[in-house]
């Protein structure tokens, strides 16, 4: 059996070396589990005819490296860009957003798979919580949905498209929320995925933009009928709670949200995604952020405890 050990501030900890393990953190790479599981096999078998029966987790990671150099520099430089990723000292915070029925959610939850990512906050739920904070006199359209908003807003002689200022003020109030999110985030050091129609390019404090790791993301689904049939789909699920008319009666509005978080990520130079299949999408995201920031620096290679190779 190999040893695998890790220095956490003096304290020598040991686990048994895992080809599982080792595999799940390949795949970052998109090269399927099978092949994964081929190349972990051989880093062990490599290892155990050269005698090695414990080394340090940061000694292996450079044997992966060098092993994975030689099948395949682009599966070893996405290799070194998550190890880089994963020790950081700065979290990794990825906001997702995209009009309502555009697959937010669904990529999200993929995606935190992919990572390995544990804390997955809905912008809904945070709507939710304030909700219940703040009452509907005070601020009646945060209890509307984000395409509907404007049913409440009061008349002006002057105004630009209504659904789009009645968005715009529900974003306002839920950003309140996302912002104390992603504060408490990188204060703590936790890697977090925000996901939701109230992420908007543009609208979060960009002190807070500029000092934290932050990806963003705008999904859409331009072509309209395949976002018309993404409703019908979700609706027939069993545990859906939403009715359809009320999707189909608001489309053209929720259109316009589209059209409008579309501008403003043109404007604020962040990446958008035609979420037409979903393993593209995924494949997207997780080569942009690991462009991104698997080059961070600070890195943690000798006192911190890692199971991910």
């Amino acid at each position: 059996m190999i040893w695998i050990t890790s220095d956490v501030d003096g304290e020598l900890y040991k686990e048994p070396f895992s080809k599982g393990i080792l595999s799940r953190s390949l795949n970052i790479a998109d090269i399927g589990f099978q092949r994964a599981h081929e190349i972990a096999s051989d880093i062990e078998l490599d290892l155990i005819k050269k005698g090695v029966t414990e080394i340090a987790s940061y000694e292996l990671a450079k044997v992966i490296l060098n092993h994975l150099k030689t099948v395949d520099p682009v599966i070893a430089k996405k290799y070194e860009n998550w190890r880089s990723l994963r020790n950081s000292k700065k979290p990794l915070i990825i906001l997702i957003g995209g009009a309502s029925g555009v697959g937010t959610s669904s990529m999200a939850f993929e995606l935190a798979g992919r990572l390995r990512l544990k804390n997955l906050i809905s912008t809904d739920m945070i709507r939710e919580v304030m909700r219940k904070i703040v009452s509907k006199d005070l601020s009646p359209v945060i209890h509307k949905s984000s395409f509907d908003a404007h049913e409440c807003l009061r008349p002006t002689s002057i105004r630009i498209d209504n659904v789009i200022e009645g968005f715009i003020s529900h974003v306002d109030v839920v950003n309140v929320g996302i912002e104390a999110i992603i504060e408490r985030s990188a204060k703590e050091g936790i890697s977090t995925i925000i996901e939701g129609v109230h992420i908007v390019p543009g609208f979060i404090n960009p002190d807070l933009m500029e000092n934290n790791n932050i990806i963003i993301f705008t999904l859409t689904v331009d072509d309209e009928e395949s976002h018309k049939q993404r409703f019908y789909s979700r609706c027939r699920q069993p545990w859906a709670k939403r009715p359809l008319e009320r999707y189909m009666d608001n489309f053209d509005a929720i259109r316009k949200t589209q059209k409008f978080l579309k501008q403003q990520a043109e404007l604020n130079d962040s990446r958008i995604i035609d979420n037409v299949d979903i393993n593209q999408t995924l494949d997207i995201m997780v080569n942009d952020i690991l462009e991104q920031f698997g080059g961070m620096e600070n890195v943690k290679q000798k006192s911190e405890r890692n199971n991910d190779y």
